[in-house]
């Protein structure tokens, strides 16, 4: 692929080229039809006399059109159009007095020979290909045009991906960093594994995300040095498991760790005596889910708000950037008794998501009096 000035410069278009041979072969094969028949020979002059006019034509349509017509400036356009087609007709006259120089049949000579009813046949024939250039070049202009919107398109998004991660990666290690700082308020001695334990995300963040989809496997290792670093930060029951062939499974960066700070957050803010904390990644065929369920004391309508901070807010902006069509949020408050089970509450969950987002991506955050979930499903083949 060349480039100019930053901007694609793409090979010929197929239906470009079709459309040109088809404009070579339009005059010669329809005049055979219907006049020559029963000479399919004289069709290699007829053809001869196209291929020597189709560089006027790829000049008219190529350059005349899209500096003169398209540039409004339509006296030029006018003029030279008007210049394009005599040339056409003086050019054509002269290769039919070379042609008949060769001894021909009298149905041939009688094709070619300088007359008012060859002229205006062939008068005709250039109105209609240059008519068709005219049109093939408009044609050509409206895709440019729509493919340049679209790589705008793609090159906003790119950005706008980078400026939302750019904003998890520091929001992130902020919260690290606190961990860090607990610690050594503790004089404890797990801070240097914690120490480590960064080290290994900061060479995450610098060299091993830059791409726009990463392997799940990298993905799932930064989510295991994050947990640690909690674990020896908290005490609570945290639970990570992996279910499913994570091989070749590509993920964007970042996508799922808001969810898991803010099940933390949820779980170690509250005053809860036994708190807990079960993160499941499952891998499907086509899906890769990721369950979130901690526990809470915060009521109902704090819980809700706690949905607009901005782990929360920029991981929703990505998931509308990377699945624009497919993702939905829910957030469900309801009133289940304490002595109802989480597990309960989030196979009701999952079932719910299968029957209205089947092939799609969805999000789903349930909260209840007890247990705060969070389930967001993303299609592994977007």
């Amino acid at each position: 692929m060349e480039f100019d000035n930053d901007r694609k410069i793409h090979p010929a278009y197929k239906t470009e080229i079709v459309f040109w041979i088809m404009l070579v072969l339009l005059c010669p094969v329809i005049s055979l039809v219907s006049n020559f028949w029963f000479l399919p020979a004289f069709f290699i002059a007829l053809l001869f006399i196209s291929l020597l006019l189709f560089p006027a034509y790829l000049l008219y349509a190529k350059f005349i059109v899209p500096n003169f017509l398209f540039e409004r400036k339509y006296v030029w356009f006018t003029v030279l159009s008007t210049g394009v087609f005599f040339f056409i007709q003086l050019f054509t006259v002269g290769i039919h007095q070379f042609i008949l120089q060769f001894s021909l049949r009298p149905q041939e000579e009688f094709y070619l020979l300088y007359a008012p009813r060859t002229l205006f046949r062939d008068g005709m024939w250039t109105l209609v290909n240059m008519f068709l250039c005219l049109t093939f070049a408009h044609y050509k202009k409206s895709i440019d045009e729509h493919e340049l919107i679209i790589n705008l398109q793609k090159d906003n998004t790119l950005y706008r991906l980078k400026y939302l991660q750019s904003q998890l990666n520091p929001h992130f290690l902020f919260n690290t960093l606190n961990s860090i700082y607990s610690l050594s308020l503790q004089k404890s001695d797990q801070a240097p594994d914690v120490i480590i334990k960064l080290a290994d995300i900061m060479r995450y963040l610098i060299y091993e995300c830059n791409e726009q989809k990463i392997p799940l496997n990298k993905e799932i290792e930064f989510i295991e040095n994050y947990i640690e670093i909690e674990k020896i930060r908290y005490k609570a029951e945290v639970k990570f498991t992996v279910e499913g062939n994570t091989e070749g499974v590509m993920i964007e960066p970042f996508l799922f760790i808001a969810f898991i700070e803010n099940g933390f957050k949820h779980a170690m803010n509250d005053d809860c005596k036994e708190p807990f904390i079960y993160i499941t990644i499952k891998i499907n065929e086509n899906q890769i889910v990721l369950n979130v369920i901690n526990n809470t004391n915060i009521d109902l309508e704090t819980q809700s708000k706690r949905l607009n901070g901005s782990g929360i807010k920029n991981s929703r902006s990505l998931l509308e950037i990377l699945y624009p069509e497919s993702h939905a949020l829910n957030i469900i408050q309801t009133d289940i008794q304490q002595n109802q089970k989480s597990g309960l509450r989030f196979k009701n969950a999952r079932e719910r998501l299968q029957i209205f987002y089947p092939d799609a991506h969805t999000l789903d955050a349930i909260l209840n009096n007890n247990a705060f979930t969070v389930s967001l499903v993303v299609n592994s083949h977007a």
